[in-house]
């Protein structure tokens, strides 16, 4: 006859086999839907300085509330352009919209894509600051030599004024990083 505790043994290996394969699977479907799910956080909260999409301009201006903004521009040392924000710095008022732009120069003697990250400092100020239209995330295929300007329109939403925690900002810096496009999404961007 055989024993009872060794007849739970092989279902009890199963089970545990089982586990494990559900654990994995989990942890794989997680670690693919992380930086999905991280970007929605770092939007809807602005996290760590991210910045807002608005769809439109605001209806309201508050005078008398000057905040200057301030924008940076690097470069990933890989990516052989130059890139400098043609406007350093501007002062306005929240609700009021603005253009301003960053210009970006092939410095190399090959045809290079880039792409571009962004972030504001304070880090307080990204719930704030409401980009309508911008060049980020979006592949710039620059020829040798050529340079090309790149606007960003935005605004400081007028509630910086009566949130507690974020109406002592009167600077915000708006910072873009160039870095360059990974070879397989420029061949399809070339493509489309």
């Amino acid at each position: 006859m055989i024993a009872p505790s060794s007849m739970a043994a092989p279902n009890g290996n199963r089970r545990t086999l089982a586990i494990l394969g559900i654990l994995v699977a989990g942890m794989v479907g997680l670690s693919y839907a992380s930086v999905p799910l991280y970007e929605l956080f770092c939007k809807v909260t602005g996290y760590g300085g991210t910045t807002q999409v608005a769809d439109q301009s605001s209806s309201q201006i508050v005078a008398d509330y000057p905040v200057d903004v301030r924008f940076d521009a690097n470069v990933n040392p890989s990516l052989n352009w130059k890139f400098v924000p043609v406007d350093r710095k501007v002062t306005l008022n929240p609700g009021e919209e603005v253009v301003i732009n960053y210009r970006a120069t092939n410095m190399g003697d090959v045809p290079s894509t880039g792409t571009s990250t962004f972030n504001v400092t304070p880090v307080k100020a990204g719930p704030f600051f409401m980009k309508l239209d911008c060049f980020c995330f979006i592949e710039q295929t620059l020829q040798p030599g050529e340079s090309v300007d790149m606007p960003v329109r935005f605004f400081v939403d007028p509630e910086i004024v009566t949130d507690e925690n974020a109406n002592d900002i009167r600077e915000i810096t708006l910072s873009y990083t160039f870095f360059p496009a990974l070879e397989s999404n420029s061949a399809k961007s070339r493509t489309q």
